[in-house]
């Protein structure tokens, strides 16, 4: 695969932000923090940065929407409309690309003074939102974006923990409405069966129930043709530069045990709890990506603007290191997947880390497929949306 720079100027929206890092308190020996427990805000930087963006031949990047403080997850209206979470402030914007040129042209403030709102979901009208402890619906949203009134609470019940606290949400394929709840620690055991897991419930937020178990931290959903529910997951810290390694997982029916907090990546035992547990006991990932990278969104791509061998591989966007004695991540990760099984690695897009002085511009966080075939990536430390497409 060549890679080439993309050569487009533009210019970032300046905005602070403050670092937060939590600790656990079950564990004293060691820092707590995670891979995507440092949060960023919009920077300035007038310099063209997307000439140092590398993709494959014949791909271009551009700017989509600017000025989205802290973006984060995303989801789709079937109009269009791009909804877009805020884990380090307190608002939900509406994007709208209202004269169909590839650009945004109007960017709406749909709620704010909101809890951690990370997490957005759309279905049949009602735009959901996934706070740290509750799940907010806004009916029929497009009826009227700029005063959507007040929120039905569907679900207030998760816990209110801010270490791997902030919700992705997305429906899956059975119609139910999948949310995790992160570990509230770097390494620990809970007596709550709540952590480390992936829960679903029905859209009115009745009926819910632990689907998957042993999963640390997933901020990054989606399903396959015939159901099966992919995710991220990032890995445990303090272990050294190289383990282990974040994973892609594959869950294909409820019950799976992924490993934590006993096994990381299929086969490294856990110093402090691993001795309780083999990990022929859990379900290996399907795709270790890399130690420290922190996997967030991800998506199949299923549409028909990028060349044929793209389609049904997974496109996944990754946070970047923060605990590495040399970063790694920061770059958009891609894996073949052929009769249910990823089967290559590589990857997409980089250059949002300068490799020589180890600073970072951006910080990919999601991706969504857009109708057109092109594909959008929300950056949390730029605050913009990009928006990648393919000329043959």
């Amino acid at each position: 695969m060549i890679l080439k720079p993309i050569r487009l100027a533009f210019y970032l929206v300046a905005g602070v932000l403050s670092v937060a890092i939590s600790s656990c308190g079950e564990s004293s020996k060691e820092a707590a923090t995670s891979e995507e427990e440092v949060v960023d805000g919009a920077t300035t930087n007038d310099g063209d940065s997307l000439s140092t963006i590398n993709l494959p031949e014949g791909f271009e990047i551009s700017i989509y929407a600017s000025g989205i403080d802290n973006a984060r997850s995303m989801a789709i209206s079937p109009s269009g409309t791009i909804y877009v979470g805020n884990r380090g402030g307190d608002k939900i914007y509406a994007i709208q690309d209202t004269d169909k040129d590839g650009k945004a042209d109007k960017t709406i403030v749909v709620a704010s003074g909101l809890k951690t709102p990370n997490g957005v979901a759309f279905k049949d009208g009602d735009l959901y939102v996934g706070e740290i402890s509750r799940l907010l619906k806004y009916p029929n949203v497009e009826a009227n974006l700029e005063a959507v009134g007040e929120p039905v609470v569907v679900y207030d019940d998760y816990p209110t923990d801010e270490h791997h606290g902030w919700k992705y949400i997305a429906f899956g394929p059975d119609g139910k409405l999948y949310v995790p709840v992160g570990a509230p620690c770097n390494i620990c055991e809970s007596e709550k069966e709540i952590y480390a897991t992936i829960t679903r419930m029905n859209p009115d937020g009745t009926g819910r129930e632990i689907f998957a178990r042993g999963v640390r931290n997933t901020v990054g959903m989606t399903w396959d043709a015939e159901g099966n529910l992919w995710f991220t997951d990032n890995g445990r810290d303090m272990l050294g530069d190289d383990m282990p390694d974040c994973e892609l997982n594959k869950a294909t029916e409820a019950g799976m045990h992924f490993g934590y907090p006993y096994c990381h990546a299929g086969d490294i035992s856990d110093p402090e709890f691993g001795s309780k547990f083999s990990c022929s006991d859990f379900v290996a990932p399907a795709q270790k990506l890399g130690a420290h990278v922190a996997p967030l969104g991800l998506r199949f791509y299923n549409g028909d603007m990028f060349p044929a061998e793209y389609k049904g591989s997974i496109f996944i966007a990754q946070h970047g290191s923060w605990n590495r004695s040399k970063k790694s991540g920061y770059r958009i990760g891609l894996v073949k997947v052929e009769n249910g099984k990823a089967v290559n690695y590589s990857t997409f897009a980089d250059g949002w880390l300068d490799e020589e002085e180890q600073e970072a511009w951006g910080r990919p966080v999601d991706v969504q497929v857009m109708p057109d075939g092109s594909l959008l990536i929300s950056d949390d430390k730029a605050g913009v949306i990009y928006r990648v497409t393919y000329k043959a």
